[in-house]
């Protein structure tokens, strides 16, 4: 059974850091070893891993996204949000991450964002654990 986070976003494109919450719920179930897959069910939006220390690194990466696909293009989709699609296609919907020791393995400056891209809204992701021990 997942664990589901609530998240609210707050802008159209962001990245949210859920590398706690995500923490959170490997400890609550008590796993030790084993592996966390975070995924989210929205196709315009994604998770990924990246550095969580300096908050630059997120602004570069949604302006770069921001620069390859523009707001404005001869796109077909009628709802208007094809660049949402478009980046949470490169993005990606879902990351898997070693857990040893109740501690999910990540590099010093690494933590796991929720990418919004289609915001403000609330959405939601689905955290699968499966322990090894």
């Amino acid at each position: 059974m997942p664990v589901i986070l609530s998240i609210k976003s707050r802008s159209t494109t962001e990245m949210i850091d859920i590398t706690s919450e995500i923490q959170a719920a490997v400890s609550s179930a008590g796993m030790k070893n084993g592996l966390c897959m975070a995924s989210v069910p929205h196709t315009t939006a994604a998770v990924t891993i990246n550095e969580n220390a300096d908050p630059d690194v997120k602004h570069d990466i949604l302006m770069v996204l921001n620069g390859m696909i523009p707001r404005e293009a001869d796109y077909r989709h009628a709802e208007g949000n094809s660049p949402a699609h478009l980046k949470s296609t490169l993005v990606g919907a879902s990351e898997l991450i070693a857990v040893e020791n109740g501690r999910l393995v990540l590099g010093t400056w690494q933590g796991i964002f929720f990418c919004e891209f289609d915001g403000p809204r609330n959405r939601k992701v689905h955290i699968h654990l499966q322990g090894a021990d």
